[in-house]
C-alpha cells in the first residue's frame, strides 16, 4: 500500500511540475512586457547581423573596388538588406498588429522570407557556376535560370497576396504558407544538389592543392547549415499553416517567435558570415563574377 502511495505522489508531483511549465508558458506568452522584450531582442540580433554584413561589404569594396558588383557583394549587401529590415519589423512589431488592410501585415512579414530565400539562392548559384566551370560545361543558363525562378517565386506569392486581399479566407492563408514551405525546401535541396556537388569534386582535387582542405570545410559547413535552417523553415511552415498554436504572425507566441528566427535566419545568417569572412585577393578576378 505505501508503494501505490509513493507511485501516486511521484505522479502527482510529475504533473504539477508539468502544469506549472505550461502556466510558465502561458504566462511569458500572455505577457505584454515579454513580448516585447523578446521581439525587441530579435530586433537587435537582426541588427548585429546587419552591420556585420554591412562592414564586410564595405571591406570587399575597399580591397577590390574596380570589379564592380560581385556575387561577392551582392550576397553581403542582400544580408545587410534582409536583416535590417527585419529588425525595423521586430523594433515596430507590436504596431504591425494594428494595421489595415490585414494584408499589408503578411506582405511585411512575408517580403523578408522571400528576400532571405533570394540571398541565399544566389550563393547555390555563385557555387553551381564554380562547379560547372571546373568541370568545363557552359554557364550560359545558370544565371537567366535564377532569374527565372525568383521571378516564378515572387509572382507566384504576390498573386497569392492579391487573391487573400480580394478573398481573405483561411484556405487562402494555408496556400500561402505551403507555397512558402515549399520554396524553403527548394532552396533546401538547391543546397544539397549544388553544395554536395562542389564538396565531392573537391574531395578528389589532390591532398597538396592550396587551400583545399579549408576550401572543402568552407563548402561542406555552409552546405549544411543552410539545407538545416531551410528545411526546419519548411517543417515550421506547415505546422504554421495548421496548427494555431505554431502561428508565427501573433505576438501572443513570442517565445516561438524567438527560437523559430534564431534557428532559421539570425544563427545561419551569422555562422555563414563568420565561414566566409575571408576577403577576396586584390589581383585576380578568375572567380568573381559581376551581376549584370
Amino acid at each position: 500500500m505505501g508503494r501505490v502511495f509513493a507511485v501516486d505522489a511521484a505522479a502527482a508531483t510529475s504533473a504539477s511540475a508539468l502544469n506549472g511549465a505550461v502556466d510558465w508558458w502561458k504566462d511569458v506568452n500572455a505577457s505584454p512586457m515579454w513580448q516585447d522584450r523578446v521581439f525587441h531582442a530579435l530586433a537587435v540580433l537582426y541588427g548585429l547581423v546587419s552591420v556585420v554584413a554591412l562592414v564586410q561589404l564595405i571591406r570587399i569594396e575597399c580591397r577590390v573596388p574596380e570589379y564592380g558588383w560581385t556575387t561577392q557583394k551582392v550576397f553581403h549587401f542582400l544580408n545587410f538588406v534582409v536583416n535590417g529590415v527585419r529588425s525595423i519589423v521586430f523594433v515596430l512589431r507590436r504596431n504591425m498588429q494594428l494595421i489595415q488592410p490585414e494584408i499589408l501585415q503578411h506582405v511585411i512579414l512575408d517580403m523578408p522570407g522571400l528576400a532571405f530565400f533570394t540571398t541565399y539562392a544566389l550563393l547555390v548559384l555563385f557555387w553551381a557556376e564554380i562547379y560547372y566551370q571546373a568541370r568545363a560545361m557552359s554557364t550560359d543558363g545558370l544565371r537567366p535560370t535564377f532569374y527565372w525562378i525568383n521571378g516564378v517565386v515572387y509572382a507566384i506569392q504576390i498573386s497569392l497576396w492579391l487573391v487573400l486581399w480580394w478573398k481573405p479566407v483561411r484556405v487562402m492563408v494555408i496556400l500561402s504558407k505551403m507555397f512558402f514551405a515549399g520554396v524553403s525546401l527548394f532552396a533546401a535541396f538547391g543546397f544539397l544538389l549544388y553544395g554536395g556537388r562542389l564538396f565531392l569534386m573537391l574531395q578528389r582535387f589532390p591532398v597538396e592543392s592550396k587551400g583545399r582542405r579549408k576550401k572543402l570545410q568552407e563548402v561542406g559547413y555552409v552546405t549544411t547549415i543552410c539545407f538545416t535552417c531551410f528545411l526546419i523553415r519548411c517543417v515550421m511552415m506547415c505546422l504554421n499553416a495548421f496548427d494555431k498554436a505554431a502561428d508565427l504572425d501573433v505576438l501572443s507566441h513570442p517565445i516561438l517567435n524567438f527560437f523559430y528566427y534564431l534557428m532559421v535566419e539570425i544563427v545561419p545568417s551569422a555562422m555563414v558570415l563568420f565561414i566566409l569572412r575571408k576577403l577576396p585577393p586584390k589581383r585576380g578576378i578568375t572567380q568573381y563574377h559581376p551581376i549584370h
